[in-house]
């Protein structure tokens, strides 16, 4: 069994810009590239939060990843010596990775706090097993249901239940309003 990874002193969390839809591209890139540069003694971890979220698109439940931050992602390093000066290898190899815009903060980059990380994280562990729908709906929304017994009636939201994913909608059957109990991909948004 290996030794439990030593993370020296001086290791901080940095927020780093990215470009748009390059989160994932420049996570992969300097996790790949962390020895490869002989920057284990400075690099530890890549994060980049992310949740599931599950949409309906022509009667098909489809899942797919979506970013909790988009354009941000975070590396555990040590980017400053002893006497709070910027090393250099680290920034650099950092700062010219393709897809990073810079480091959030400028030129001299703060680090974020442990709690900071730390709800990141949590928020990351809640959503963890958990669909969220892609789409969040509001208490008196109306909408239309495209699935089931009720198909193409609409609707209005009277509650909404986001940890079992399902709502109660008013629907008008024979002029009156009977409380129906569907699932998030049940029904859709009425747009003008």
């Amino acid at each position: 069994m290996s030794a439990p990874l030593q993370i020296p002193s001086g290791a901080q969390w940095f927020a780093l810009h990215t470009l748009s839809n390059k989160e994932a591209k420049v996570k992969k890139y300097i996790e790949k590239f962390i020895s490869i540069e002989e920057l284990d003694d400075f690099v530890f971890e890549v994060l980049l939060p992310t949740e599931t979220v599950s949409e309906v698109k022509q009667g098909k439940k489809k899942s797919q990843e979506r970013k909790l931050m988009p354009g941000y992602v975070f590396v555990h390093m040590r980017l400053y010596d002893e006497n709070g000066k910027i090393l250099n290898k680290p920034w650099y190899f950092i700062r010219e990775t393709t897809g990073v815009i810079s480091f959030v903060g400028g030129e001299r980059p703060s680090p974020l706090r442990d709690s900071e990380i730390a709800d990141i994280r949590a928020r990351m562990e809640a959503s963890d097993g958990k669909e969220t729908p892609k789409i969040q709906y509001e208490i008196e929304e109306e909408v239309k249901i495209t699935d089931g017994p009720f198909l193409n009636l609409n609707g209005r939201i009277d509650e909404i239940d986001p940890d079992k994913g399902k709502l109660k909608v008013s629907v008008s059957i024979f002029g009156r309003f009977t409380p129906v109990e569907l699932e998030y991909w049940q029904v859709e948004r009425i747009t003008d």
